[in-house]
């Protein structure tokens, strides 16, 4: 009873995939419990059976052996027919879900690449000028086909509340489609050990309504960088100098390394650190001072910064963020 009930309470959990919130994770979750269903039945069927055998034909003082069922074809028959049967069953379903979810159908389908690294993860939407990392934006109720690879060793996506786990494979292309059916932020994170870093490798699915998801576009498509104070236009310049912008692009300058994370409108995430920990001023100083200490594993070299330049380069980064066109939704 304590293992049984040690699973409760798991389905209100963020990363649950038995609260699912789009088809793919729901079609999923139907096909696990009609599955498990299958073989409820096959354990019954078989422990009720042993249970009749070990209490009917007991040993009970007998010197001579029972009558023996060696070579009867009634048997032999029902435990070749009865699994066939049930395997069928299986493969029904599990035929049909392979073929739905192989790729997504119909022409409104939002397409995104998605790169996984030590450790963290890319986004770019083809057709524009957006990359984002770690935070993945997507419309409510539209298709998105995700185009997988890797750019060093294998990951897997996985977002259990919108669908099941797929490798990224370095040199290779995977596909697979998700669809959210209600807007919210659903949890992931790499499912293939990875390295290090593999258990703080996570992603924000944000799913937003179609109104909010092309404010967002605008947004990144157009980001507006004014550090209007003069610690942030110092902590600009230290940007320039301290080697960041070498690996950082940030959309609207001429920062435009591609080693790490895309920091365009990065004070607009909630999260930092590869949805490690909550953006606020004091978390980014703190990364900013030592990265391997935040995230064992993290591939962001410490720079050895002064705490006067690491105050200057967080109110630059907290100036990255685009404001809101007049009378968004």
């Amino acid at each position: 009873m304590a293992a049984a009930l040690s699973g409760c309470g798991l389905v209100s959990a963020p990363q649950s995939m038995l609260n699912p919130a789009g088809p793919v994770a729901r079609d999923q979750l139907n096909l696990i419990y009609s599955s498990m269903w299958v073989m409820v039945l096959v354990f019954v069927v078989v422990a009720g059976a042993l249970l009749v055998i070990l209490l009917r034909f007991r040993w009970k003082g007998q010197k001579e052996l029972p009558p023996q069922w060696e070579g009867s074809t009634r048997l032999e028959l029902l435990w070749t027919i009865v699994p066939f049967i049930l395997l069928a069953l299986l493969a029904v379903g599990t035929v049909r879900d392979s073929f739905v979810l192989a790729a997504p159908s119909g022409k409104n389908v939002l397409r995104v690449n998605v790169v996984g690294h030590q450790y963290w993860w890319a986004f770019s939407y083809p057709g524009t000028n957006i990359v984002t990392a770690n935070e993945l934006h997507i419309p409510v109720g539209q298709k998105v086909e995700l185009v997988l690879t890797s750019a060093d060793v294998i990951h897997a996506f996985w977002v259990p509340r919108l669908g099941g786990k797929t490798a990224l494979v370095p040199g290779r292309t995977n596909i697979m489609w998700i669809e959210a059916s209600q807007p919210g932020l659903y949890r992931g994170q790499c499912a293939e050990f990875c390295g290090t870093g593999h258990a703080d490798m996570r992603l924000l699915v944000d799913a937003q309504t179609p109104a909010k998801f092309a404010q967002w576009e605008q947004e990144m498509e157009h980001p507006v960088v004014q550090p209007t104070t003069a610690l942030a236009k110092e902590g600009e310049q230290l940007f320039a100098t301290e080697s960041c912008s070498s690996c950082h692009t940030i959309g609207g300058t001429r920062y435009a390394g591609v080693v790490g994370p895309n920091l365009t409108n990065l004070a607009q995430r909630p999260m930092i650190a590869g949805n490690l920990l909550p953006n606020t001023p004091q978390n980014l100083a703190a990364w900013l001072k030592d990265p391997q200490a935040v995230k064992p594993g993290a591939l962001m070299p410490n720079l050895h910064l002064s705490p006067d330049k690491i105050k200057a380069l967080v109110a630059f980064l907290e100036s990255l963020k685009t404001p809101a066109p007049t009378g968004s939704v």
